[in-house]
């Protein structure tokens, strides 16, 4: 695999929206959702936008946390979850588990499995899918909104995710 420069793609609001309509009508041919749970940070907007369109009112949040280090080791080591709803929560309830983006997978699909071992049935959902950095080659998300291979910067996170790879905003008028 070449190891060129990574491609970052900035999007507005507008880009989001589209990502949401194109999401609706996967999650409503399998809902209603009896809930959703969010993964902090980054599925908290993508989850408080479609849990409002989708009128689910059960909303929690899992904040999870795996090793720092890039060892191939440390990327098959299971996570901490810092934060996670209690199995009375979760226990018969169909789910609705979203978050940003779908990088290595380990994120969703820890949160997916700890719902699972709750009782829960549980369907992931996430903005953009990047099968090339994907870990497992036989799961995806139940539900996403575009294929990418770019890292994605959302509006949200605009001015940080921008820093963070030595770009600034534009100066408006």
């Amino acid at each position: 695999m070449s190891e060129g420069p990574e491609r970052h793609l900035v999007l507005s609001w507008s880009d989001v929206d589209k990502l949401v309509d194109v999401l609706l009508p996967q999650i409503r041919g399998l809902g209603p959702f009896d809930g959703m749970v969010m993964i902090t940070r980054g599925g908290v907007i993508p989850g408080g936008m479609l849990a409002e369109v989708l009128d689910i009112t059960h909303l929690l949040t899992a904040a999870v946390d795996f090793p720092a280090k890039a060892a191939s080791a440390a990327l098959m080591a299971w996570p901490s979850f810092i934060q996670f709803p209690d199995d009375d929560l979760l226990r018969g309830r169909k789910l609705l588990v979203v978050d940003d983006v779908w990088g290595s997978g380990r994120t969703s699909i820890a949160v997916r499995e700890r719902a699972v071992g709750a009782g829960a049935s549980p369907f992931t959902c996430v903005m953009h899918y990047n099968p090339y950095r994907s870990l497992f080659s036989k799961a995806k998300p139940d539900f996403y909104g575009a294929i990418t291979d770019a890292f994605i910067i959302y509006p949200w996170e605009v001015d940080r995710g921008l820093r963070g790879i030595g770009m600034t905003m534009p100066e408006s008028n």
